[in-house]
């Protein structure tokens, strides 16, 4: 078992590289609200690379198994969900876009990313994912895109 261990760490410290190239990264996964509030903004570009690689081997490792075996995890991840249905019309997102909410709240797309959508299924699930950033999942086809809460 631990030669396994040992394997597995070994192939993600090898495949980060390559999986780096499509890691967001820190800066991007938080709004500039939260990484200025964590002090993040002060780090050298060294120091962010250092903190992106560790975020993404612990993405690949431990933070499944964290999701799995913690209470704590589990119970944050049930409170933080939100179902609602996108005003009209609802077309998908690209880029900057704005959701209106009929429960009055309004998120803005966070990550690159499009998604065209012509149907009329609006309904939406709203929650955070490990790390405590939130997604908005269509809940018709099951695209997601990361999002944070203006109002």
């Amino acid at each position: 078992m631990r030669r396994l261990a040992v394997l597995f760490v070994l192939t993600v410290a090898g495949l980060a590289p390559a999986l780096a190239e499509d890691f967001p990264g820190i800066r991007k996964l938080m709004s500039p609200e939260e990484y200025e509030a964590a002090g993040l903004d002060k780090l050298s570009e060294a120091e962010r690379k250092a903190l992106d690689g560790w975020l993404l081997r612990y993405t690949a490792g431990e933070a499944e198994t964290l999701r799995n075996t913690s209470d704590e995890v589990r119970d944050a991840k049930q409170e933080a969900r939100i179902k609602a249905r996108v005003r009209a019309p609802f077309e998908g997102w690209s880029g900057n876009t704005l959701f209106h909410l009929d429960n009055g709240q309004v998120w803005q797309q966070r990550l690159d990313g499009r998604f065209a959508y012509n149907g009329s299924e609006r309904d939406v699930v709203l929650d955070k994912n490990f790390f405590g950033f939130w997604r908005l999942t269509h809940v018709a086809t099951g695209r997601r895109v990361g999002v944070t809460r203006i109002r």
